[in-house]
C-alpha cells in the first residue's frame, strides 16, 4: 500500500494549467505535468525518440507535440501517436494531495498498444 509519504510532491495543482504543462526535476526523473478537461496527468519529459522536452511541446486536446520533431504522445496513456515516435513515454497515476500534485515513482507504467 502507498502511504502519503511515498508520493512525491511535484507542484501546486493551482501551478498546472490547460494550456501550459510544468517540468519537474526529482532524482533521476524529469516530469512533464498536464491538465487536461481539469483532469492532471504526469508522463515522462524526455521524448521517446529524440532529445525533446515534451513540457516545452505544442498541446491540442490529449496530445502533447514534441517541439523537436513533431512526433505525438497521448498524454493520458503515454502512447506514441504520430510518427517519428513510435515508442511510448513514462506515465505515473497522479494524486491531488493537500492541492500538490503527486506521484509514487515506483508506480510508472508504460502503456500497451
Amino acid at each position: 500500500m502507498v502511504t502519503q509519504t511515498d508520493r512525491l510532491a511535484l507542484c501546486a495543482a493551482a501551478d498546472v494549467t490547460e494550456d501550459e504543462p510544468v517540468r519537474r526535476e526529482a532524482g533521476s526523473n524529469v516530469y512533464a505535468i498536464f491538465k487536461v478537461s481539469g483532469e492532471y496527468f504526469v508522463i515522462d519529459d524526455r521524448c521517446s525518440h529524440g532529445p525533446g522536452s515534451l513540457s516545452e511541446g505544442y498541446v491540442e486536446g490529449c496530445e502533447i507535440e514534441c517541439p523537436f520533431h513533431q512526433g505525438r504522445f497521448d498524454i493520458r496513456t503515454g502512447c506514441a501517436v504520430s510518427a517519428p515516435c513510435t515508442e511510448p513515454v513514462r506515465t505515473w497515476p497522479v494524486r491531488i494531495i493537500d492541492g500538490m500534485v503527486t506521484v509514487d515513482p515506483c508506480e510508472e507504467r508504460l502503456c500497451e498498444n
